[in-house]
């Protein structure tokens, strides 16, 4: 696949295509529950449009809401007002209207779409956007399917951002009970487990809370499990799965098992082949895999949560009509104090204070194996103000002092620039991270430091400027933020046309972000120059720091957010702005 254009070129127009959608009011059945929401072409199912390198598009999008609507291009590049973000690049479409994009296809890859107004994406508006690439793929295939993600929930998108306002840990099915604490005892000892229970108490926390909202049903393309998506193959063939993580909330680790997968794309982006037997997507990312099964027999397609609290299984079949089998969900991991490594500056727990030490904790005299975890429900980066209105009722007898939050916490986190890890550990997580994750086989599982650029798309060279985001939030409040501001109080980002611009990530909260920019690539610092992967949306683990370089090459104003729908809606948003424009 030819590199994808910078986006002050002019690409080559081969050829004009015109595309129509329509957004509409449906009906969900996920098996599980019924529900109405929102789609595209009057269907639960996915839309996938496919275009061509090349070409110049034409979508006529025809709003059949009662509410304006907007559809964004998810990793595309193109003219900003084309972009599809309400009160950024245009003004949204009208009840009743429609909307006509138009621009040119300067890429290759897999990506998708969706809308960027209120809660119409987590209520099901999203498709998936395949670019046949110029000259054919670089790797090529006998069957080419689309594999999208979902956590389709049985309340509305606004009843949940409600609810979560109210109460954050309002969808933890996970909470630690009475027999909780006798199997940790056995595990560990009464007095460990005691002790465990104690610090987590007089926190407020809970180290099982990794998924702010639970009890969905997960999709592959707009079915459950029992609806059992099916793509069928011949024994020998190789099969192109194009996997599109178009969740509202949810990160999924994917996997076949019996077969190996070989990532070759990652955001649209080509890769040096890499072959795993699993990997995790983080919310908005895609990944394309290679897989070839041998055998005349039926393989699972199973996507499983990270909190690991829902599953879905689709199929590959020799023939219509068969199901794979569907495994029981693994055990539920736990957060640990590395994952708030990042909260950690400065904080007072009693004999058990952490220092930084070039981005390794000392935690001298801590009892690890009372440390399962910690949850980041009831704290965010609080500034000592926050901490005070956080005396509620369901505060009261907490000393809000030993939780403040420093501007610039001691605990900024592990820095991923050509780290290898002395424990074998995947260097884009904190060192004891509850979140580290493990093939199910005990093979391999992809991180980001095995992706490598097939090309450049970019002369390598030193970035003008480093802007430090700190990724922040209140959490008794649901709040999240950016540098401890959430987007209606924020200044825009000012970027100048032509730089290069290092953003830097410090996560403080005890959640992954999936951090997406519009209009231009971000390039992930994985210690590899010019061959580090080129992405469009990077996630940043809990307790770590996580670079990437910006060509500013798309003049205009951009969003900038965390791909966590009630987490972008919650303030982790930002306007971009880039001054000037090419000569």
């Amino acid at each position: 696949m030819p590199a994808a254009l910078r986006a002050h070129e002019s690409p080559k127009i081969t050829s004009k295509g015109t595309y129509d959608i329509t957004v509409d009011r449906v009906r969900i059945d996920t098996g599980n529950f019924r529900k109405m929401g929102v789609g595209y072409n009057k269907s639960q199912i996915p839309t996938v449009l496919r275009f061509k390198e090349g070409e110049e598009v034409t979508i006529n999008v025809t709003n059949n809401l009662s509410e304006s609507t907007s559809i964004h291009w998810h990793g595309l590049i193109l003219p900003f007002r084309q972009d599809g973000v309400p009160g950024i690049s245009f003004g949204g479409i009208a009840p009743g209207e429609t909307f006509t994009y138009r621009f040119p296809i300067q890429q290759a890859g897999t990506y998708w779409f969706h809308s960027h107004s209120g809660f119409q994406e987590p209520d099901g508006a999203y498709g998936a956007i395949v670019i046949e690439p110029r000259g054919g793929e670089r790797v090529r295939a006998d069957r080419d399917y689309v594999v999208q993600l979902a956590d389709k929930h049985p309340h509305p998108g606004s009843r949940i951002m409600r609810n979560l306002k109210m109460m954050p840990d309002y969808y933890n099915r996970s909470q630690r009970t009475l027999q909780t604490l006798i199997e940790d005892s056995r595990q560990d000892s009464l007095k460990a487990a005691l002790k465990d229970r104690g610090m987590w108490g007089r926190m407020r926390m809970m180290p099982t809370d990794i998924e702010d909202v639970q009890g969905f049903t997960a999709l592959i393309n707009g079915r459950s499990t029992s609806q059992n998506w099916t793509g069928l193959f011949r024994p020998g063939e190789k099969i192109r799965l194009r996997i599109v993580n178009s969740s509202a909330m949810t990160y999924f680790d994917m996997r076949i098992p019996g077969l190996k997968m070989t990532v070759v794309q990652a955001d649209g982006n080509d890769v040096k082949p890499v072959t795993v037997d699993e990997l995790r997507v983080a919310v908005a990312e895609t990944y394309d895999v290679i897989v070839q099964p041998r055998e005349n027999k039926v393989y699972s397609i199973i996507a499983e949560s990270m909190g690991r609290t829902a599953l879905v299984r689709g199929t590959l079949s020799p023939k219509e009509g068969y199901a794979g089998a569907v495994p029981p969900l693994r055990p539920k991991p736990l957060l640990t104090m590395a994952d708030m490594s990042g909260m950690m500056g400065g904080m007072d727990m009693g004999d058990h204070v952490m220092q930084n030490a070039g981005g390794m904790q000392d935690m001298t005299g801590m009892d690890h194996s009372a440390m399962q975890g910690m949850d980041h429900s009831n704290m965010g980066s609080a500034t000592a103000p926050a901490a005070q209105a956080m005396d509620n009722s369901t505060m009261k007898g907490m000393d809000h002092s030993k939780m403040e939050m420093s501007a610039q916490p001691a605990m900024k986190g592990m820095d991923h620039s050509g780290m290898a890890m002395s424990d074998g550990g995947d260097p884009f997580y904190a060192p004891g991270s509850g979140l580290t994750p493990k093939a199910y086989n005990g093979g391999k599982f992809l991180s980001y430091k095995d992706l490598r650029a097939a090309r450049p798309l970019y002369r390598n060279r030193a970035p003008s400027r480093t802007i430090e985001l700190r990724l922040t939030g209140i959490m008794e409040r649901y709040i999240w933020s950016i540098n401890d501001v959430k987007y209606d109080d924020a200044d825009p980002i000012v970027l100048n046309y032509g730089e290069r611009v290092r953003i830097r990530f410090i996560n403080e909260t005890m959640m992954a972000h999936p951090m997406h920019l519009h209009g231009m690539w971000s390039i992930v610092d994985t210690g590899q120059g010019s061959r580090n992967p080129i992405k469009h949306t990077v996630s940043v683990q809990p307790g770590t720091t996580t670079d990437m370089e910006v060509e500013v090459d798309a003049p205009g104003q951009w969003a900038f957010h965390c791909h966590l729908s009630y987490h972008a809606d919650g303030g982790m948003f930002r306007k971009v702005v880039v001054r000037g424009r090419p000569a």
